[in-house]
């Protein structure tokens, strides 16, 4: 095995969620090592401008909304995909969202919506581009866990919740699916600063207490998720299967920093 085997040439990517911060960021990723990327979410707007971005990397894309909670919408994301590309060998599970309230006050309505984006939304995803790479016998499957999945974080028990069984979810498909070539596997990202999150870690005590967990003394670049992205996405991954590979800069390692 080369070096090459991190090449994604000849490959087609959907990445679901894929058009604003970490998705966008591991969508253009893609594409640079190589693959035909779909980054596809809600707004139009930003679906257009990814897709510009991806083709001025000289790579092929689509341009197709689609929502993680409408199973439809998937259902015709794919079809899209595989009509217009041919086939889906990598799929990036990146749609999510979050919401701090203390959970004694978080109402039913809440929670479920946050899993149902995070979690069952992943799973949907898993469930509707899945079966064709089992027919085909072979696969590359990336969900979006977090360091929430491992450690707790004050005040967002359901984010937390969703991304702890996004990791078992990871680790059931990879043990049901592997055998039949498709490999499961997970990012976990650390503190990442992102335009919706900025003004929390460069102006609240939560962002400096996150900060000073922090052993490399900043926050992640969302930039930096992609190389993770790219080898689990290439042959260069082809025997690591249900791995949630952590991307934090050391924050799970971290005791006392000083």
């Amino acid at each position: 095995m080369s070096y090459r085997a991190l090449s994604l040439e000849g490959r087609v990517a959907v990445v679901v969620g894929g058009t604003t911060g970490i998705g966008r960021a591991l969508a253009l990723g893609l594409a640079e090592a190589g693959a035909d990327v779909v980054a596809s979410a809600r707004g139009a707007a930003n679906l257009e401008i990814v897709a510009a971005e991806i083709e001025a990397r000289g790579r092929r894309t689509l341009r197709v909304p689609s929502d993680v909670t409408d199973r439809a919408s998937l259902e015709a994301l794919r079809d899209r995909v595989v009509a217009g590309l041919g086939q889906v060998d990598i799929l990036v599970n990146c749609a999510g969202r979050t919401q701090r309230r203390p959970t004694l006050d978080v109402t039913e309505a809440e929670w479920n919506g946050i899993l149902d984006t995070n979690l069952t939304g992943t799973l949907r995803g898993c469930q509707i581009f899945g079966p064709a790479m089992l027919e085909r016998g072979y696969g590359r499957i990336i969900n979006i866990a977090s360091i929430g999945s491992f450690v707790a974080l004050f005040e967002v028990a359901a984010y937390a919740a969703s991304k702890a069984a996004v990791a078992a979810l990871t680790r059931q498909l990879a043990i049901e699916w592997g055998a039949r070539g498709v490999c499961v596997n997970a990012i976990a990202p650390g503190v990442f600063r992102t335009a919706l999150n900025r003004e929390l870690l460069d102006g609240t005590a939560r962002g400096q207490e996150f900060l000073a967990r922090a052993p490399m003394r900043r926050f992640g670049r969302i930039e930096e998720l992609a190389g993770a992205a790219v080898f689990l996405a290439s042959e260069s991954a082809s025997f690591v299967n249900g791995e949630v590979l952590v991307v934090d800069g050391g924050f799970l390692a971290s005791g006392v920093n000083q």
